[in-house]
């Protein structure tokens, strides 16, 4: 459900009221009642969701009714209280932090468990209430996920109608990009995309890398990472069958995904991609982390505290996420 004082439970609620969306797939909300009452009250839905409390000892409930309808909601507080506090709090932190948790749990059981998730979709949470919470650690849900999944390589990447765009480098300092660019670092992005791409239908992706200096680096001219890491990075991907082309301009690279030549942009850092998602496709853009062994896909927007609470959210970016991990969860068409 995101941070409870945020636009997560009014984009959940919103999204998952199509009663379309809902009878594709079965849908378990970690959340909180007060939360979602009153994101249902202001959008004026009726509640449709079964309620099963939280079960503190295991953090799940051990058992789903017999009777369950497409929509169960994991609940944390098991009433209604006042409306959520509309900023980042050390309590949003702990109970947004704390349905991650849960959901990973979910998702790491056997498949043989009927309570086994086979995709997590998370709305947004509030970096700053993690941190008050005490979990500084995790920059965002990418890098706690990736931690509990064990997962030795990992990347963001953001599906949209009009782009598809992957990061080698997501949170951290621009200063530190240099640094965090390794032959490896760029060749796994670009085998992960690789991969995403042909399990969302792209039999023979081709992708596009960008340089991550002004003009790619105009022949060492302008920085030589092209040279030095990037390019050898790219003859690995080649030697793997993979149809990997550039370095290019990041200034240019778009264009070329935009004019449909291209079925991925590989960015070395995160504005370099996500500027021209979030300008093209802002609210219809999904964040999808890849490297997991779950499915896990998240609206490309934050928790927008000024509007929660208001009925202002749109839920377009949520549907997204929501539709794109029912069709991740689908085989691999060969």
């Amino acid at each position: 459900m995101g941070d409870p004082g945020g636009i997560g439970p009014e984009v959940v609620v919103k999204s998952l009221a199509d009663p379309d969306r809902r009878a594709r797939a079965l849908h378990r909300i970690y959340g909180s009642s007060s939360a979602m009452l009153h994101a249902a009250r202001a959008a004026g839905i009726e509640p449709f969701w079964a309620r099963i409390p939280r079960v503190a000892a295991s953090g799940t409930p051990q058992t789903l009714p017999a009777d369950a309808s497409e929509v169960v909601l994991i609940d944390s507080d098991n009433a209604e209280g006042p409306a959520p506090v509309r900023s980042p709090t050390a309590e949003g932190g702990a109970l947004s932090f704390q349905y991650v948790e849960d959901a990973i749990a979910d998702a790491g059981r056997d498949r043989s468990d009927p309570l086994r998730a086979d995709a997590i979709v998370t709305a947004p949470i509030s970096k700053e209430a993690w941190a008050l919470a005490g979990h500084a650690e995790f920059p965002g849900h990418t890098e706690l996920l990736a931690t509990r999944f064990n997962a030795p390589r990992s990347a963001m990447m953001f599906e949209s109608p009009k782009l598809r765009v992957v990061l080698v480098t997501a949170h951290i300092p621009l200063s530190k990009v240099p640094e965090a660019l390794t032959i490896e670092r760029v060749l796994d992005t670009i085998e992960l995309g690789h991969d995403a791409c042909r399990r969302l239908g792209v039999p023979i992706p081709r992708i596009a890398v960008c340089g991550v200096n002004p003009h790619a680096g105009e022949a060492g001219l302008l920085g030589d990472d092209e040279a030095q890491v990037i390019e050898p990075a790219m003859n690995l991907a080649r030697a793997r069958d993979i149809d990997v082309r550039g370095p290019f301009p990041g200034d240019t690279v778009f264009s070329k995904a935009l004019r449909g030549e291209v079925d991925l942009v590989v960015a070395m850092y995160h504005d370099q991609g996500l500027i021209p998602v979030k300008l093209l496709a802002f609210d219809r853009a999904v964040n999808v982390t890849l490297g997991l062994p779950t499915v896990r896909t998240s609206p490309d927007h934050g928790t927008a505290f000024d509007i929660a609470g208001t009925n202002r959210a749109d839920p377009g970016s949520m549907n997204a996420a929501i539709d794109l991990a029912q069709r991740m969860c689908a085989p691999i068409t060969p």
